[in-house]
């Protein structure tokens, strides 16, 4: 299953975030997959793409990185997908 994780920066401060992703990199469990990640013009809010077929994987990497960041995680599914569900 795919989660658009959405961060929210702490004080719209993504410096402490990038320090810690380069001494221990994204700190994921195994079976969590990153998939792709964009950062909002502001520098305020990052979206990333995640992959897992198990939410608690996601819950466990959430927690590492909940001191710098808030989240909102959303289940998705890609736009062809939703056109084969809503082909009646």
């Amino acid at each position: 299953m795919q989660f658009m994780v959405v961060e929210r920066f702490r004080g719209q401060d993504p410096r402490p975030i990038y320090a810690r992703l380069a001494e221990r990199g994204r700190m994921m469990p195994e079976g969590l997959t990153f998939v792709s990640s964009w950062v909002s013009a502001d520098l305020g809010r990052c979206f990333q793409l995640m992959e897992t077929d198990d939410i608690t994987l996601l819950q466990r990497w959430i927690a590492q990185w909940c001191d710098l960041m808030e989240f909102e995680v959303v289940p998705v599914v890609t736009g062809k997908e939703t056109a084969t569900a809503m082909a009646l």
